[in-house]
């Protein structure tokens, strides 16, 4: 057993490679094989977002405050707020983040298969970003 006490492991600020704005990261847990399980603390100033990726086993995202947007290639993006889980499958391209206005913060969960947990891909343009939402 390993307890990691709060704030042992330092808050880092995501990747602009990866992000648009301004994100910050919390680790929850990094399971050592053959555990699989990767879960992050990702709290978004309003604006910010991810870049579209995809995961090989799927992402759950349980949104623990705030208010946000998850979309996909097909469609207008999806609002999200605190308390919503987002389930999105395998190798399904989508992005995640803040609305314009409001920041969020959402716990992401996700396993890895060969030791990778996304497939990164380009950034989301704001014409993407900033189409009207479905409720």
């Amino acid at each position: 057993m390993e307890i990691f006490k709060a704030g042992v492991r330092p808050t880092k600020k995501a990747s602009s490679e990866w992000f648009t704005g301004t994100v910050w990261q919390d680790a929850i847990v990094t399971a050592p094989e053959p555990a699989r399980v990767r879960a992050l603390s990702v709290a978004f100033e309003p604006g910010a977002r991810t870049a579209w990726h995809t995961h090989p086993l799927g992402q759950t995202l349980y949104v623990v405050n705030g208010s946000g947007l998850v979309g996909t290639r097909k469609g207008s993006p999806k609002q999200i707020k605190a308390g919503d889980t987002v389930w999105i499958p395998p190798r399904e391209e989508h992005w995640h983040g803040a609305s314009p206005t409001n920041g969020m913060t959402h716990v992401a969960i996700q396993e890895a298969s060969d030791g990778q947990v996304a497939d990164w891909l380009e950034h989301v343009i704001d014409e993407d970003y900033l189409k009207s939402p479905d409720k």
